[in-house]
């Protein structure tokens, strides 16, 4: 977020990085939220009105009609929409780097660990 505005009636300055991880929040949580209020209802009136016994129990390829259509099929139905949204929506931020971190090369890494473990060797 940029500094505080100047005067009462100026707007702040999101950065891009909040204003996309924050459409990408709400599109995961609607999803979840319609997952929710499919599983419950259906799970509720296909599975808790029933007089179940092993003869009479409904299956939909070997699982209970109830089970299928209120936790299997919106299950699968937040992968699929998921799976999608990772793929094709989701935008991959530049962040930067911190201002406390310089690049680094693999050969000043290496170099300084030999150079620290050579003054631990002659420490002893």
């Amino acid at each position: 977020m940029s500094a505080a505005p100047e005067s009462g009636n100026e707007q702040y300055e999101f950065d891009p990085v909040f204003l996309n991880s924050r459409r990408e929040a709400k599109i995961i949580f609607g999803v979840w939220f319609l997952c929710l209020i499919w599983a419950v209802p259906v799970s509720y009136l296909l599975g808790y009105h029933q007089t179940v016994t092993p003869d009479n129990v409904e299956t939909i390829v070997g699982i209970p009609t109830w089970a299928f259509w209120g936790l299997f099929l919106p299950w699968l139905a937040a992968d699929v929409i998921t799976t999608a949204f990772c793929f094709w929506y989701l935008k991959e931020d530049e962040l930067g780097h911190a201002d406390d971190e310089g690049p680094r090369d693999a050969e000043s890494h290496v170099a300084g660990s030999s150079n620290a473990v050579a003054s631990q060797e002659d420490a002893q």
